[in-house]
Formats: structure tokens, sequence, C-alpha cells
């Protein structure tokens, strides 16, 4: 049984990944958040709800101390947010980290897709690749997730059609947004991913675009 703590749990990735993991795994889950009111009803069962600031560092040391991974959903400042979380990290022992950032953020978007999408077109990304580059030179176990959006539906029809490094070019000139549920469906290949950013680049795309989950490392 896997012991993870969701670090930005009430926002809109933490609530589908909470759901995901209670549905489809047997894990523990702490959910870290400044409003744990918002996470009612709490399974005693499997969860516990702990109120706290990601950038109070005894708050996170113990929300974090104990745990086989940490699964960070956040938005803000995200460079020293992961800072603060690399830093937990190492101080407590643990060294899986699962991190969520935005396509763009390596400037990877070629202009046949529309490259405004990327960091040196939309300032708003450097958020995004201060926390990648913070995550990425930290040493830890990690995976960051680089989705370019997300929405609420209950789509079925994804694949994994791309596994990438940080800089490679995604050539999403066919692709449309991968529904939320992907992420969290795939989670056992999530886990076992070391020490990469993974773009997202999913959705409803020609199936020679595709390439199955079977070929993740499990």
């Amino acid at each position: 049984m896997t012991k993870i703590v969701i670090i930005g749990a009430t926002g809109s990735v933490g609530r589908v990944a909470r759901q995901m993991f209670l549905e489809k795994t047997n894990d523990e889950l702490t959910l870290f958040s400044r409003r744990p009111d918002r996470l009612k009803p709490v399974d005693s069962t499997r969860e516990i709800a702990v109120s706290g600031d990601v950038m109070n560092a005894s708050e996170l040391d113990k929300v974090i101390s104990g745990q086989d991974v940490v699964f960070a959903s956040l938005t803000g400042n995200l460079g020293k947010m992961a800072r603060a979380i690399v830093e937990s990290m190492k101080r407590v022992g643990v060294n899986r980290l699962i991190f969520i950032t935005s396509m763009g953020i390596y400037n990877e978007i070629p202009a046949s897709v529309g490259s405004s999408g990327n960091l040196r077109s939309n300032p708003v990304l450097q958020t995004y690749r201060d926390a990648a580059d913070v995550i990425e030179a930290s040493g830890l176990d990690y995976t960051i997730i680089r989705p370019g959006w997300f929405d609420s539906s209950n789509d079925t029809d994804y694949e994994i059609i791309g596994l990438l490094t940080k800089k490679s070019n995604p050539n999403t000139s066919h692709q449309r947004g991968i529904r939320i549920a992907f992420i969290f469906k795939n989670y056992f290949s999530l886990l076992s991913l070391a020490s990469i950013s993974f773009l997202i680049l999913g959705g409803r795309v020609p199936q020679y675009w595709k390439k199955s989950v079977r070929n993740l490392p499990l």
C-alpha cells in the first residue's frame, strides 16, 4: 500500500487525483490544503485531511514525513513552491515527486501548432519553468507532467502518445486537449517513470500518432 500526499488537494487536478486514487487503488491519501473544509466528506479508513501552507516549512515537513509519494498540483509562485517541497522532501527523506507544470515551458511547441503557447511568447509560463528547473536540479526521483490543457469530461478514449524528455519536439500538429482522467488512470505508470519530464500530447488523435500504454515501464 502506497502512502501519497496530494499537495493542492482542493484544486481541479487535486480533486480528480484524489477521486481516481480512491477508485483505482488501495493507497492511503493525505490531503494537504489551506481549506480542508472543502474536502468533505473524507474517507476515514484511507484519507487524512490536513490544513497547511506549502510555504510553511514545519507544516510541510510534517505532512510529507512518512509518505512514499508527493503529488503536487498548485497555482501561484510555483518556483518557490517547488523549492519548498524539494527542500522538505530532502529533510524528511522522501524521494518520489510528481509535479504538474505546463506544456510550452521549453518553447517546444512548433509554429505549425501555434508557438504563442511557448514561454518566449507567454510569460505566464515562467513560473512553471521555474518549478521544472528546481525539480530537475533536485536529485529526486521525479516526474514532471506538462499538460496542454484540461477539461472535466468523463472521456475514456485516451492513450499515451508521447513520452519525451524536456526539450524534445512534441510535433503536436494533430493534437487536441487530453482529458484530465488520463493522468490518473495511468497512475501506476507515472509512479515508475523516474526523473523525466512527461509531456501529455493526447486526446482524440489519428491512430498512427498513438503509442500504447503497454509500452511504458510498469
